[in-house]
């Protein structure tokens, strides 16, 4: 049975009447009102999921409506009810913030797709913010921007599987965000109060990869001057994030199966076995099917950790993304540097949405950081939108047909000059007849006798 709390608002009491008991009979609670003071009223003593809110009132129209009630509750969703003749306004709505629109006469099978839909995006929504909640108060930043569709999904994941202690794989390209995604389903499981605990294991040769892991007693190994305790001890009741997993040797993947299988380790050195109770969350760059198949990766191991897989999206998939991760890093890079930047020209910012992001969203602060550091004015232009790198020309990308022709005006003119001017063995060069390379020539204002210098 459906379950919700809903506002409809409609000066028209017959259809009032009939959406009440529509709406009714599929579950939901709902609460009637034919006017803004008394919808406004309602929603001051009583807290709503959705509301559904007829365009044309007899004293104001829904969109007003909708931002009054929206001050007192952000995140309400709020479906616009319209006549056919006022779609364009219904539209207007939309973009003002309304979740949709529906034209009267409606069919209660479209009435109940667009509650539904409305609901788990207003359910999406407030987990997403409980997230943030959560990585702020916890790490004092909340890092996770999510405007669009592939990463509201991921967080409806990370909502999910957070309460359990199922291993979870964190698969993506590098920058995409893997350990933050890993601190989030920390601080939303039952062990946000115990550590979380890092470690990139492509970082370590393995001999001191296995003594951080398992640890060590006292005279192990050279160097060993005290019996030290290791990660997944140390992660006891909380969370293990071992990061690029697939940079790990074979011998310390058998170690760490074990560990998942029997929950309990030898540390080096010692022959007291250790219980522990941690939840490890991996992450790679790799894909490690293929790794397994080349036989670099322990295919039980393998199993064994892909309990519950997330994939990240690379950047240049959900650049949905791009314009409010922008608006994240100038703010935290105007605290760090003391400036008052207050964003990018519109040049600059088609040349952020053009890009690829190889690097993804590490690369992107990079390059923020970059050019809010080289910016003169409180708007970072295009010129700064990327740093210079050795070797690579800083032009930027242009259209092609301003791109051919700027090469074919290179060329010419090497012919030219490899010629000394001398058109006909240019001609003969390009393979072209001498009266085409001469219309060339004109086309790119070229003067034969520009090129002509004693042997």
């Amino acid at each position: 049975m459906a379950s919700g709390k809903i506002l409809i608002v409609d000066d028209d009491r017959n259809l009032l009447e009939v959406l009440r008991v529509r709406v009714e009979s599929a579950g939901y609670e709902v609460t009637t009102v034919t006017n803004e003071d008394d919808a406004l009223a309602a929603a001051r003593n009583d807290t709503f999921d959705l509301s559904i809110v007829d365009l044309q009132l007899e004293r104001t129209d829904g969109i007003t409506l909708m931002q009054e009630l929206r001050l007192m509750t952000p995140d309400l969703p709020v479906i616009i009810l319209t006549a056919f003749g006022t779609i364009d306004s219904a539209v207007r709505a939309v973009k003002k913030g309304a979740y949709g629109y529906l034209t009267k006469p409606f069919n209660p099978q479209e009435l109940f797709s667009n509650i539904e839909k409305a609901l788990e995006n207003s359910q999406l929504t407030r987990e997403i913010s409980q997230l943030k909640g959560l990585l702020e108060e916890e790490y004092g930043s909340p890092n996770i921007i999510a405007k669009s569709e592939k990463m509201h999904q991921i967080l409806t994941v990370v909502s999910r599987v957070a309460p359990s202690d199922s291993t979870i794989y964190i698969g993506g390209e590098s920058g995409t965000g893997k350990e933050v995604i890993a601190k989030a389903i920390h601080v939303a499981s039952t062990r946000k109060d115990k550590p979380f605990i890092a470690l990139n294991c492509a970082a370590l040769p393995e001999s001191l990869l296995e003594s951080r892991l398992f640890g060590h007693e006292k005279g192990a190994f050279t160097g060993a001057v005290q019996s030290t305790k290791g990660l997944f001890m140390q992660a006891h009741k909380g969370t293990l994030f071992l990061d690029e997993i697939g940079d790990m040797s074979l011998p310390i993947q058998a170690k760490v199966l074990r560990v998942l299988q029997e929950r309990a380790f030898y540390p080096i050195g010692s022959d007291k076995l250790i219980e522990v109770d941690t939840r490890v969350i991996v992450a790679t760059n790799k894909h490690l099917e293929d790794e397994v198949k080349k036989g670099l990766f322990r295919e039980d191991l393998f199993y064994r950790i892909h309990v519950i897989p997330i994939y990240l999206p690379p950047l240049r998939e959900r650049k949905e993304d791009l314009p409010p991760l922008v608006d994240y890093f100038l703010e935290r890079l105007n605290k760090q540097m003391k400036r008052q930047i207050k964003g990018l020209t519109p040049e600059a910012m088609k040349k952020i949405m053009l890009h690829d992001w190889p690097g993804n969203v590490r690369e992107l602060e990079n390059t923020l950081e970059y050019a809010a550091a080289m910016a003169r004015g409180d708007l970072i232009t295009e010129e700064f939108v990327f740093p210079p790198r050795r070797g690579s020309s800083e032009e930027p990308l242009k259209p092609l047909k301003e791109a051919r022709d700027a090469f074919e005006r290179g060329y010419l003119i090497k012919l030219l000059e490899a010629c000394r001017g001398n058109v006909s063995e240019a001609a003969d060069l390009a393979g072209r007849y001498r009266t085409d390379f001469y219309a060339l020539m004109k086309k790119h204002n070229l003067n034969a006798a520009d090129f002509r210098r004693p042997s």
